[in-house]
């Protein structure tokens, strides 16, 4: 943590205040006459999807530093990036059905907006099983698909204006009462901070692993290891 400062400090203030205050706030919030009570899952619904995404891009800037520009701290911010597209992916993919089963009746359709949010998680653990299993090379194919899957982001957002869909369309944020305005921005600064947190964190993992590493190659080049062989 002094490592990351007073703005990580801050985040991490923010992301233990806004936990704990935010489900009072969301509760308190007024419920929508149409969806009831369960319409309020929105108010996480929306957080985890934004930052998914934010996510995705996160990946792809540092796997494209690290297939350009031949950065290993490119591909450090990848990693860190990819595994919080997979778990805020994770959280819209359950909290959304939980939604759709009183919206629509069923947990799942093949709508586009869905199926291709679905397509974007796949391709992440994919990019998080070729790093860890894909051999020599897996890096530069990790990263490849990190950029694929950055390339679906822009179709996801646009799919409920381009194509018939039934999913809600991207104006439902802007169209809240004004009662459920803040809960709503509260659990996205609570969701925001809570994501600098968990980047933080494991930005500083990759840092000493590398460091690890650096100090492993240094030693048995001193001939510190030949014991162990």
């Amino acid at each position: 943590m002094k490592r990351l400062g007073p703005f990580y400090l801050l985040c991490l203030a923010v992301a233990v205040i806004g936990l704990a205050i935010c489900p009072t706030l969301v509760v308190l919030a007024p419920r929508e006459t149409t969806m009831g009570f369960v319409q309020k899952i929105f108010y996480y619904h929306v957080q985890s999807a934004w930052l998914c995404f934010m996510a995705v891009f996160v990946c792809a800037g540092g796997s494209a530093a690290y297939l350009f520009g031949k950065s290993e701290a490119g591909d450090r911010v990848a990693v860190a990036g990819g595994e919080l597209a997979v778990l805020f992916g994770i959280c819209t993919l359950v909290t959304g059905p939980l939604w759709a089963r009183k919206a629509w009746g069923a947990y799942w359709q093949w709508d586009v907006r869905l199926t291709t949010t679905l397509l974007l998680l796949m391709i992440f653990v994919a990019y998080l099983f070729s790093r860890r299993y894909g051999g020599p090379g897996s890096k530069k194919l990790a990263a490849g698909l990190a950029l694929f899957g950055a390339a679906d982001v822009p179709l996801i957002y646009l799919s409920v204006s381009i194509w018939r869909t039934i999913h809600p369309k991207t104006t439902v944020v802007s169209s809240l009462q004004p009662g459920m305005r803040g809960p709503f921005w509260a659990a996205f600064a609570t969701f925001a901070c809570l994501f600098v947190v968990l980047f933080g964190m494991r930005m500083a993992l990759e840092r000493s692993r590398a460091k690890l590493d650096e100090l492993y190659l240094a030693a048995e080049d001193a001939g510190l290891l030949d014991g162990d062989a």
